[in-house]
């Protein structure tokens, strides 16, 4: 008890003491209480439980089935054995056993008044008056098959709520978890399966007290334990997943180490969009997975290129603008990114056709590499890099919009500026260190250009033509549109803002922005 704090172990030991209160009537004399009932349905859950230690709610419907058979105190012993018997995951150990006893057997507890209280045993004894399945009822003064059935769901919810309330105090005392992280955030989720588990604990209940005795009862148990094998292997395929994705971010973190986090926070606000746009379920989480794995075709780019110090020749400029498609190659074999790929190849693009690597513009663009380029630019310009410190969101926002309809999307753009003012944003530095020194400014991000002298370069020179790689496939787009823009060669302290940080190669002379939006890719 001493690795608990002090609240959590208050905590724990209350409800200790109100689960043993909830079952002391058993001791009292004169309870009938069928101790065979109990020892039979103990053993099940506790077998049960170890089983599938991974989820061992699988088998709460043996709980249920206690408590519409028992009375509750003498319901509140089924899950003693269980709970005491199961693995603790971490130490200690025993006061993690005995608060996950006291926390099943208050929950069956209180399901079991439910059903009392709804008159649920009636409704019971009425099942067991049934002629056949479809014969009705014999006795017709008793309640039916439809309320038996909702007092079971009804006592189900009972069960599961409890659980989860009494899951979150622990977890607010003992984690200093957030209330709503807790409660709110956790119900919806927990409650679900109770509306399977009620209508199984009745079917148990029922059988139980058929002439086929509690043997045909416990085949209920069989496709709750094959839903049970399915659930653990879906849980272990995605924390493969997610341990897949986790690797490649971290692998990008190592090599470009002065953009460390801007993965997953792109992969935030990428979520964010997707929220507003009505996106829900497997595409926002593909989405968000599209986020954070937008960059990691920089696995490709070696690294003496991404940390030069200095400017980038045309060659190796041409070489760190290939990391779309190299990452593109990268995943292609990864089955469950879906959508994200096309993030991934095409989050350079921009509206008005001057983005690389494909040169695609408007609604040839997919959907989710547009919304992966606004959030990559949001977050290059809030976050503090080596060569730029972070802008105020308020002043990102704006930079966002005026190159709406050009550079990005305005839907996206709108949808991102609707959930910064609900959610607000929170951008941690990203720079390890001053000296760290880095050659591929933030992606695709707007960024102000330093006040140039006459016919001088900026930092990054014109790169040189050279041919597109082959592929083996090629989406439908402008091959002829230049790659990047040319960096700008203006005199004019007041040029505007936007600007791509990573541009391509021109197709004509030079040309000083136009004062009233982004540069035109370039051309002439």
């Amino acid at each position: 008890m001493r690795a608990l704090p002090l609240g959590a172990r208050v905590y724990v030991l209350c409800a200790v003491l109100a689960g043993g209160l909830c079952a002391a009537p058993v001791v009292r004399p004169g309870q009938d209480v069928p101790w065979a009932t109990v020892a039979l349905l103990a053993t099940v859950h506790a077998v049960g439980s170890r089983a599938r230690a991974r989820w061992p709610e699988w088998c709460s419907p043996v709980l249920l089935a206690g408590a519409f058979l028992l009375p509750p105190a003498a319901a509140a012993l089924v899950a003693l054995p269980g709970a005491l018997l199961t693995r603790a995951d971490r130490p200690p150990v025993w006061p993690r056993r005995a608060w996950r006893a006291a926390r099943l057997s208050l929950a069956v507890w209180a399901a079991s008044c439910a059903f009392s209280a709804l008159r649920g045993p009636r409704a019971l004894e009425a099942l067991e008056a049934l002629g056949d399945l479809g014969g009705g009822v014999r006795d017709p003064g008793g309640p039916g098959f439809p309320y038996a059935l909702v007092t079971a769901v009804a006592a189900a919810l009972v069960l599961g709520l409890t659980a989860t309330v009494l899951e979150g105090g622990v977890l607010v005392t003992a984690e200093r978890r957030s209330p709503r992280a807790a409660w709110s955030d956790r119900l919806p989720g927990a409650l679900a399966p109770y509306l399977v588990h009620g209508p199984a604990g009745l079917t148990m209940a029922v059988l139980w007290r058929s002439p086929y005795g509690p043997a045909a009862a416990l085949l209920v148990l069989l496709p709750m334990y094959v839903c049970a094998c399915g659930f653990v292997l879906y849980h272990r395929e995605s924390a493969a997943h997610q341990a897949t994705i986790r690797a490649l971010v971290q692998a990008v973190d190592i090599k470009d180490r002065y953009t460390r986090g801007h993965s997953e926070r792109v992969g935030r606000a990428s979520t964010m969009i997707a929220r507003e746009l009505g996106m829900s379920g497997d595409r926002l989480e593909a989405l968000r997975i599209a986020g954070i794995l937008h960059d990691v075709g920089k696995l490709g780019v070696p690294t003496r290129l991404l940390r030069k110090n200095g400017p980038l020749t045309p060659e190796e400029r041409r070489v760190i603008e290939l990391h779309p498609e190299y990452g593109d190659e990268m995943v292609r074999g990864i089955g469950f990114l879906g959508e994200a790929r096309a993030a991934i190849l095409h989050h350079h693009e921009r509206l008005d056709g001057s983005g690389y690597p494909y040169g695609l513009a408007g609604a040839q663009i997919p959907e989710f590499a547009r919304v992966v380029a606004v959030a990559d630019a949001f977050d290059a310009m809030t976050s503090t890099r080596t060569y730029s410190r972070a802008r105020p969101v308020p002043t990102a926002v704006e930079e966002l919009k005026r190159c709406a309809g050009t550079q990005f999307d305005p839907r996206m753009v709108r949808a991102l500026a609707r959930a910064l003012d609900r959610h607000g944003w929170h951008a941690a530095v990203t720079a390890d260190a001053p000296e760290e020194r880095g050659n591929v400014p933030a992606d695709s991000a707007p960024r102000p250009p330093e006040p140039s002298r006459p016919r001088e370069r900026s930092r990054l020179p014109e790169p040189s033509r050279s041919p597109e790689p082959s592929r083996s496939r090629e989406p439908s787009g402008p091959r002829g549109a230049s790659r990047l823009p040319e960096p700008s060669r203006s005199t004019e302290p007041s040029a505007p803002l936007v600007r791509a940080a990573a541009t391509g190669p021109s197709d004509g002379p030079v040309r000083s922005p136009a004062p009233d939006g982004p540069r035109p890719g370039g051309r002439s």
